[in-house]
Parts: C-alpha cells; structure tokens; sequence
C-alpha cells in the first residue's frame, strides 16, 4: 500500500485557492456530513473547541470518504500533542500562536522524523494504515502539510522571517487575536486590523508562501480572497448550526 497524496498540499504547491471550513462541533456525524459538501479542507479544532484524541480520531474516520482533507489545529506548538494528531492520521496541521523563526522551527521539527526532526517512531499506527503503507517512515515528511498562524502584532513583525523557515507550507493569520493584539478585541473588522490583514497577505504573496485566513461572514470570505488569501475557512459547522436553528425558530415565533 503506498502513501496517498496530501490534495490540499499538492493544491497548494500549484498555487489553487482552497476552500474551507472550521470544525468546532466535536462531532463525528457532523463531521462526516461536512466533508461531503464539497469543502477542499476542514480544520478540525482542538484548541478552542473540547476536543481530545478519542473523539478526534472519530472524525478522522467519518472524514475518510469526503472532498475535504482533515486539518487539525493542535492546542498549542508541542511535540508531544503534534505527535499524537499525527499519527492518527492528520494529513496537516495548524499550529497555534507561532511568535517568530524559532518557533516555526520548532512546528516544523515536531512534524518530522529524526534526523530531520523529533517526531516519535511507531510503525503500526492509523497514519501508515497500521503498518501496511510502504515506506512510511521514509516518506510520511513530504506529505504532511505544516501551516503555522500569525495572530499577534509582534508575529506580524516577523512575518517573512516565518515563512521563510523550511518547513513551512502556509501561514495562517488569526483575525481575532490580531485584532486583540491591536487592542481592538471582539472587532476584527477594525480598519487597523483590516489593513493589517491585508498587509499580511501582500507580504505573503511576495514571499511565494500560501496565506490562510478564517472567515466568518460571506462578505468577509470575499474580500480575503479578493486581497490573495489562497486558503479561507468560509465559515464554522457551529456558526451554520446556530444561524440556522435562530432563524428555524424565529420563523416560528408570533
């Protein structure tokens, strides 16, 4: 059995914009529902959502027959939590709050097999389908996909130098931390954040690194994408679930 292609980062090594969506749900069915919709990615959330590795694995397994590869979004930049997703198989990775170079060195040695990096050995694990993927160990470092998220003032500062570091596939910008940073919390939309947003993008673009973003209105989703963002969460499974149970009811009220 040989190592299948990682899609989402074959596409964005070609330069295609990738579409998403934002898991926070913790759910199997929902998550097996959402990869057939059509989505070119899903992030699957760990850090803002209670998800553990159980239940994670669940939806990796629901995830297996739909368009969308599964990205997860580790709790934090450790080696130890990094390991564990991926060797249930995440096929990418977003790593949370990544600060500068050593940082995103740090991401990329956390996905990576000795001598290139740390990540532990174990052959019969899901990612190498229990041990029947051919060379899996020698491989499983060219098809993992690494994006790292910029969400802080100081981050923006550091911009190229982040994208820069080998290993990187894609840098994600974190609107509402951003907009924190920039002292303007519970407002991304912001004219200071915007524009340094689209900033980001700009820069990342002359950089010849994907950039990435999470959208949470559909006005939103098309200006990031408008301004070069190749990969945009359009939405959350939760935010869908909300606006449409509030509206169901609301039609229902006298």
């Amino acid at each position: 059995m040989d190592l299948p292609t990682n899609a989402f980062k074959a596409a964005l090594r070609r330069g295609e914009r990738q579409i998403g969506l934002w898991s926070n749900l913790c759910s199997n069915i929902a998550a097996e529902v959402i990869a057939d919709a059509g989505f070119d990615w899903i992030l699957l959330d760990t850090e803002h959502a209670p998800n553990e590795a159980p239940g994670l694995l669940s939806q990796l397994q629901a995830m297996s027959r739909g368009t969308a590869t599964p990205i997860v979004r580790p709790a934090w930049n450790d080696a130890v939590l990094i390991k564990r997703v991926l060797d249930i198989g995440a096929l990418g990775l977003l790593v949370p709050y990544v600060q500068d170079a050593a940082e995103a060195e740090q991401a990329v040695a956390a996905v990576r097999y000795p001598p290139r990096g740390v990540r532990g050995v174990a052959g019969a694990v899901r990612a190498a389908r229990y041990g029947r993927v051919k060379d899996y160990l020698q491989h499983a470092d060219e098809e993992i996909c690494l994006l790292v998220q910029v969400e802080t003032r100081s981050a923006l500062h550091r911009l190229e130098e982040i994208a820069a570091v080998d290993g990187v596939d894609g840098v994600f910008i974190g609107p509402s931390d951003l907009a924190a940073s920039f002292g303007h919390i519970g407002n991304p939309n912001h004219e200071d954040v915007q524009a340094a947003i689209r900033d980001a993008a700009e820069r990342l673009a002359a950089a010849g690194t994907p950039s990435g973003i999470l959208a949470t209105a559909p006005d939103d989703a098309e200006r990031y994408i408008d301004w070069g963002y190749r990969f945009v969460a359009v939405g959350s499974d939760l935010g869908l679930l909300a606006r449409g149970a509030n509206a169901l009811a609301r039609s229902f009220q006298r």
